[in-house]
């Protein structure tokens, strides 16, 4: 068993396509955990969705977030501290197969779960204790170097930083690698990544840690949706900001189509595998 924490903000048919794509493309039993994190549009629809996924036994946690809850700070960043402590209190931690830190954005593609868990016993069978991170070639992976060994049947890159919308990671990554400090990301929309890196870095003392599997694991939708990361920060003085991030026109795009419609549509895409 594995545990998906996703952070959720607006984009609600992007979301429901994510979670869609878990529920068709896994195959190992695992539990989503969610962080609903200042949601303003679409807000009785959200609350709508989300009853439904809670009456399927679909969702194991959800939490929503206030700009209060999370302290003026960066949404994801204090979300992603919430459910590690969650994560930490639960008396079957170390029993986890792994962790997935994943965005609303991603859309899961089949099978991905198998590859990830045969990829970390592939990580421990190569002795890559070094490695922190499993993530999709290219994802933001720098100063990448190619390994000998496949990893999980696919070749495989490993390097440093890389981004954080398809992250997974040991069970003992909070014990290990530890929590962001919520200070510095006050005010702020962006750098949680950056500031985990910092961590990894001063840990890893000059090895790689993240491992990047060629191989078909998630399709990124920032470029077909938009980022709301991005709006926020360019536009933080802007009156209307928030009407700049519910990118209405995508929303009723994607709704309009059925998930293996929309699937169709966007497996076959190069560009969305080479976030």
């Amino acid at each position: 068993m594995y545990k998906i924490f996703m952070t959720v903000r607006n984009r609600l048919a992007c979301t429901a396509k994510s979670i869609s794509s878990i529920q068709k493309h896994s195959e190992l039993p695992h539990q989503l955990y969610v962080a609903d994190n200042l949601t303003s549009y679409q807000v009785n629809e959200h609350f709508m969705y989300w009853s439904l996924l809670y009456q399927k036994g679909l969702l194991h946690q959800l939490i929503f977030n206030t700009n209060s809850s999370v302290f003026n700070a960066f949404s994801k960043a204090v979300s992603l501290n919430q459910f590690g402590y969650i994560h930490e209190m639960d008396p079957e931690k170390n029993n986890v197969d792994f962790l997935v830190f994943l965005d609303n954005d991603m859309i899961v593609m089949p099978g991905w779960d198998l590859i990830i868990k045969n990829a970390f016993s592939d990580i421990k069978k190569y002795n890559l204790q070094h490695i922190k991170i499993v993530s999709q070639n290219p994802g933001g992976i720098m100063n990448k170097k190619d390994l000998h060994e496949k990893i999980g049947g696919y070749k495989a890159k490993t390097g440093r930083c890389g981004g954080s919308g398809f992250w997974v990671v040991k069970n003992d990554f909070f014990r290990e690698i530890g929590f962001l400090d919520i200070f510095p990301l006050i005010n702020l929309q962006k750098k949680h990544d950056q500031n985990y890196w910092i961590k990894l870095e001063r840990l890893s003392k000059g090895k790689d840690y993240i491992l990047g599997l060629e191989a078909p694991l998630a399709i990124h939708l920032g470029s077909l949706v938009g980022s709301i990361c991005n709006k926020l920060t360019k536009n933080k003085n802007q009156k209307n900001v928030e009407d700049l991030i519910k990118f209405e026109e995508s929303e009723k795009y994607i709704n309009s189509l059925s998930f293996d419609e929309f699937y169709n549509q966007i497996k076959d895409n190069k560009e969305l595998l080479r976030w």
